[in-house]
């Protein structure tokens, strides 16, 4: 395993991380938690796994409960990030909410504290390593008290580094934008990046490096929903539980073309592994959030990172794929977020 640091902390975490939405929310097949427990003191003991990340709203706190059982007496083995946002406690939202819809979304100062000092009751923990608001939209960017907020608990020492994740759906550039222009102290920003979808993320990066002189990324659907592991054919059926199995079959069908056109890169290490090398590449990603299901799965992906790096002659090849979407003809992917500047 390697390990790379948030810049302007003490915080060094493994290139390998662990998301624990896998193991607590069904939204990928069921977990027990005595599975999940298993799963997540393996990545530790055996692959040198040491980031974790979590969020309130993962099985209404049963991600950091799952961490808590894990590490119990070993807080100092392992970094915890988590993300706070969500009115997890609102019984009535709770109750209304359907599928994978969201949540009505706090971020007032009185809430906010509460909601982290809840995540340090259920994570068992007087700090957390990295807290991330969570899938923030541009109002709470534009609202400077939540990240003075942020600011304040970290000088109390309730958490060590701040930032915000983006989502759920793949978008939100100037969010990003717009938040380490306007917070440019920030330490990192979770956004979906990966091979097949090199946009918005690209200009992500590009803005940090512009502003935020101490902003890593901490990188989640790594394998574009699983596409990159190189595991699906034309006959893929997902599970009723799994929820790529509400998207159309042209996704299925173009981005099995897609990868196709990837195969120079699997020599060497498999199709899943070169995702990875590929984010590794960039300097300002700090960590690598793939999705994690089974104890082979979590082998392939941590022996990847011991493997050479990806040549310049490849990953320049991957950059002439991208720009010409792999050679695939298909409507323009359908962004959520703002996705145009609006400076009002």
């Amino acid at each position: 395993m390697r390990y790379r640091s948030f810049p302007g902390t003490d915080i060094s975490v493994s290139e390998l991380g662990f998301g624990l939405w896998t193991l607590s929310t069904g939204w990928w097949g069921e977990k027990s938690d005595d599975e999940a427990v298993a799963m997540l003191r393996a990545a530790r003991d055996e692959h040198g796994i040491t980031f974790f990340d979590a969020a309130d709203t993962y099985g209404d706190g049963r991600s950091e409960r799952q961490l808590a059982e894990a590490f119990r007496g070993r807080r100092g083995d392992v970094v915890i990030g988590t993300k706070i946002g969500y009115d997890i406690y609102n019984a009535a939202a709770r109750a209304e909410r359907r599928g994978q819809s969201e949540l009505p979304q706090r971020f007032d100062a009185e809430y906010m504290r509460y909601a982290v000092e809840q995540c340090l009751h259920r994570l068992e923990t007087d700090y957390i390593d990295v807290l991330q608001l969570h899938n923030v939209k541009m109002e709470h960017v534009r609202d400077a008290s939540i990240w003075e907020t942020l600011r304040e608990l970290r000088r109390e020492g309730k958490i060590r580094a701040w930032g915000a994740a983006f989502g759920p759906a793949i978008g939100w550039l100037y969010e990003a934008v717009e938040l380490v222009e306007r917070e440019p102290d920030i330490n990192t920003i979770q956004m979906i990046w990966n091979i097949l979808e090199q946009h918005p993320g690209t200009p992500m990066i590009e803005a940090a490096r512009a502003h935020a002189p101490e902003c890593v990324f901490n990188i989640r659907v790594t394998h574009a929903s699983g596409m990159l592991e190189g595991k699906y054919s034309e006959d893929t059926v997902f599970a009723d539980n799994d929820h790529r199995r509400h998207r159309p079959r042209s996704w299925l069908v173009n981005g099995l073309k897609k990868i196709r056109t990837l195969d120079f890169l699997t020599s060497e290490m498999t199709l899943g592994q070169a995702a990875l090398k590929w984010l590794l590449a960039e300097p300002r990603v700090v960590t690598t959030l793939p999705n994690i299901y089974d104890a082979e799965q979590l082998a392939e992906f941590a022996e990847a990172i011991d493997l050479a790096d990806l040549s310049a002659e490849e990953l320049d090849r991957v950059a002439r794929l991208a720009s010409d979407n792999f050679g695939v003809a298909e409507e323009p992917m359908a962004f959520k977020g703002t996705m145009e500047r609006v400076t009002t």
